[in-house]
This record gives structure tokens, C-alpha cells and sequence, in this order.
């Protein structure tokens, strides 16, 4: 469940945030929406693709996992990556609206809301502790990041650059298993663009963010490794 309301220094001032990481505090899942802003540090970690929503709009996420529930970089309390995404990093915040303001709201039913202990929220007077003010500023460039997304997804499809792809692995014990239902940069499609498309690309900025994209897929044998590693394991 969740339980959504906007953050004060009254109703709120005693809460703390379990910064630690493990699948008891949500973390336990096999992607993570990004933005076009994060690729470049995402894709030095993760493989970037989309995925179609239920509503036929797309969505970049970077990959954990090849199986719902699976986070091969989540190693009991340790998330073994440089970079977080955003969205991993934001929770339990969300960007709300106070009338026409952007408001900080937080999910009070989220496991890492405490109040004994973790990184407060609220100075005793009542300001906001840099821990918060940190939470705020990624939550803004979360949310501008998102509202980019769609012009991203627009040229992507005018231009037919995207392309669902099914991917067999075969690990390292001899079982194999098949990850499909996701989609991901036609890249013979971009390589052939004339300079008018290419262009368009350029100007809305979304060029750098398709190469991005592609680049990233060489993060799939660092997936599949994982993978092998933790079925060796026996995890």
C-alpha cells in the first residue's frame, strides 16, 4: 500500500529515512524508469531499453534483472553499482503539486520511513537538513527528466528507431533462459538516417540519448555474468 501526503516540518518533523539498501526496503526489482539527463551515467552500469506501457506509450528504464523481482546488482544490503538512477534514489519522495507549486511529498507507508533511525528530514528549529535538500533538488531533476521523455519516445518512433529485440542466454552452468518483451535502439535504422533526420535528432537534443542507449547494451554481459555467478551461488 501507499499513503501519499505532502511533507511538512510539523506533521513530519521527527521522521528518518533508512538510506541502506536490500529488497526489504523496496529495492528488490528488475528495472528502474530513467531520464534522458542520467543515460550517460547509466549506461556506463546498466543496459538502457524500453519498455512499452500499458497505455502503448514508452518508457527507458535501466535493467537489474532478467525476470520480475530480479536485481542482480542488490547483494544483501550492498547495491553493487557506482551510479543509482534517480528513481531508485528518490524513495519514498514524489514530486506533488501544492495548487500550481511543485511540493516534496513522501509515502509514509514506505519501508524506509522510520522515526528511530536513518537521516532526518527536519533541523530541531524546523529547517530542512541537507539530507533533504538533496532529496528535493534529485527530485526536481527527476521531474524534469520525465517531462523530456516523451519528445525523446516521439522521435524515436517518427523515425522508426525503435525495435523490439528477444535476447537468449546461456549461463555458465549450460541452462539458458530467454529475455523478451522489451524494446531497444534500431541501430542499423540510426546508422542509416539521412542528415535532415539526423538533424532533428540534434536539435531536440535526443541524438547523444539514442547513442547513449545503444552503447549501453554492452552492460547485457555484465547481466549475464551475474547471473551465473549467483546461480553458481546457488542464490
Amino acid at each position: 500500500m501507499t499513503r501519499h501526503v505532502q511533507l511538512n516540518n510539523i506533521d513530519h518533523r521527527d521522521l528518518r529515512i533508512d538510506t541502506a539498501r536490500g529488497t526489504a526496503l523496496g529495492d528488490g526489482v528488475s528495472f528502474a524508469p530513467v531520464v534522458p539527463a542520467e543515460f550517460r551515467s547509466v549506461q556506463a552500469c546498466y543496459p538502457i531499453v524500453f519498455r512499452k506501457a500499458a497505455d502503448g506509450g514508452f518508457q527507458p528504464v535501466a535493467l537489474f534483472g532478467f525476470e520480475e523481482g530480479m536485481n542482480l546488482f542488490l547483494d544483501d544490503d550492498q547495491w553493487d553499482a557506482p551510479y543509482l538512477p534517480l528513481a531508485i534514489e528518490r524513495q519514498p519522495f514524489l514530486i506533488g503539486r501544492g495548487g500550481d507549486a511543485l511540493t516534496v511529498h513522501i509515502d509514509l507507508d514506505h519501508p524506509r520511513v522510520r522515526t528511530d533511525v536513518g537521516e532526518a528530514l527536519f533541523r530541531e528549529h524546523g529547517g530542512t537538513t541537507d539530507f533533504l535538500e538533496r532529496m528535493t533538488s534529485l527530485l526536481l531533476s527527476l521531474h524534469e527528466g520525465l517531462e523530456r521523455v516523451p519528445a525523446l519516445v516521439d522521435v524515436l518512433l517518427r523515425h522508426e528507431l525503435l525495435e523490439s529485440f528477444v535476447l537468449d542466454v546461456r549461463l555458465d552452468d549450460g541452462s539458458e533462459c530467454r529475455f523478451a518483451g522489451f524494446y531497444t535502439i534500431a541501430e542499423e535504422r540510426l546508422r542509416a538516417l539521412d542528415g535532415t533526420a539526423l538533424v532533428d535528432l540534434h536539435r531536440g537534443g535526443h541524438l547523444e540519448a539514442a547513442y547513449m542507449a545503444m552503447a549501453s547494451l554492452s552492460r547485457f554481459r555484465d547481466l549475464v555474468d551475474r547471473l551465473s555467478r549467483r546461480r553458481a551461488a546457488g542464490r
